[in-house]
């Protein structure tokens, strides 16, 4: 019998999966990841983790009821490793980074999957919604979007490789989250009504610059804020607390509505500017993972997510040296942020995706 292992947050969607897979004759275990311990990082609210106590406690739950087996992995000093400080060092370096992509990316489909193949699992599976096909044609594993659009999942999925695609069970990648929530209670699981996760898992509240300084120790200096010009029009309480594109919580008033353009890390400071000077016509995009082609070796019109809650835009995406790519949209984009990530389409499949380097406001 083929043997998955599934990754159990103690939500209802892994839930669901273990139960999914269950009926189509998989032999099913289930994992829950203890990435870090609560108090460690100042968080109280056992609501707004993924990793919990109680989150192992409602992830064993189902379990027992599901007759499968269930483990936990410690994986809490690679999340700190190569989730939390890469979170803190892209901050420290006026980027806004997305650090559940580096989980999915260093975690759940690398050292979850190296475990798996370890215990003799064919396959791991998650609750995500997205989906995986083999092209007939190229042999290549294609990631495609989920079939629920306000669910779809797959923007923080582009950096699967070839192996782990290979790897992977979606079982929800069909579905709809009110068919989940409907199998959840009809089979009387105790999270059937558990609200999703939200944020990120390990920043309390949302405070992004109070968890960097208080509990990344990350020191963040006051500085000016100035025009497109360089000249000094107010003072900045550091360059962590603000982000590209940003109106409200700028700490003064400027008589006119002002956005955060850019960050200098180097000369500590935060240029602001009219609304309208944010759109860019492009963007560099670096450290590059491509799925449905082996690599870029011309010009290709595609579609473009550049943050996660975008719609997608159409674009044409360019060679360049060193696997970088060049992204030249079709209309002008609004608050392209570095560190962000740049996922492009191909209908309902995942040409592949990067992180951003810099926005492109004149193209020469």
């Amino acid at each position: 019998m083929t043997k998955v292992l599934v990754g159990m947050s103690g939500g209802v969607d892994s839930s669901v999966s273990v139960y999914l897979l269950q009926q189509q004759g998989y032999e099913v275990s289930g994992v829950t990841l203890k990435l870090f311990d609560n108090d460690d990082i100042g968080i109280e609210d056992k609501e707004k983790t993924c990793c919990s106590l109680s989150d192992v406690q409602d992830a064993r739950s189902v379990a027992t009821k599901l007759g499968c087996r269930h483990y936990v992995f410690n994986y809490s000093e690679w999340f700190m490793q190569d989730v939390v400080e890469r979170f803190a060092r892209s901050y420290e370096e006026g980027r806004t980074p997305n650090p559940c992509i580096d989980c999915n990316r260093y975690i759940k489909f690398s050292r979850m999957l190296e475990r798996a193949k370890f215990l003799e699992f064919d396959y791991i599976a998650t609750g995500h919604y997205a989906q995986i096909e083999k092209d007939p044609v190229t042999g290549r594993y294609l990631l495609k979007k989920g079939a629920d659009p306000s669910k779809d999942q797959s923007y923080v999925l582009y950096t699967m490789t070839q192996e782990e695609l290979s790897r992977t069970l979606f079982p929800l990648g069909k579905m709809k989250k009110s068919e989940i929530r409907a199998i959840a209670e009809r089979e009387g699981f105790v999270n059937a009504k558990k609200k999703d996760s939200q944020d990120i898992c390990f920043v309390k509240d949302g405070d992004y610059a109070g968890f960097l300084q208080n509990v990344m120790h990350i020191k963040s200096e006051p500085g000016d804020f100035v025009d497109k010009d360089g000249r000094k029009v107010g003072r900045h309480q550091g360059i962590i607390h603000y982000t590209v594109g940003q109106r409200k919580g700028l700490g003064q008033t400027f008589g006119k509505p002002v956005y955060v353009l850019s960050k200098d890390k180097e000369g500590n400071t935060v240029t602001l500017g009219k609304n309208e000077e944010l759109f860019a016509e492009g963007m560099i995009v670096e450290d590059m993972n491509l799925i449905s082609i082996a690599e870029l070796a011309e010009p290709l019109k595609v579609t473009v997510k550049a943050r996660y809650s975008m719609k997608e835009v159409g674009a044409m995406i360019y060679p360049l040296e060193k696997g970088d790519i060049k992204v030249i949209f079709d209309e002008k984009q609004r608050a392209i942020t570095p560190g962000q990530a740049a996922v492009f389409y191909d209908g309902d499949v995942v040409v592949g995706g990067g992180t951003i380097v810099h926005a492109i406001f004149q193209e020469k």
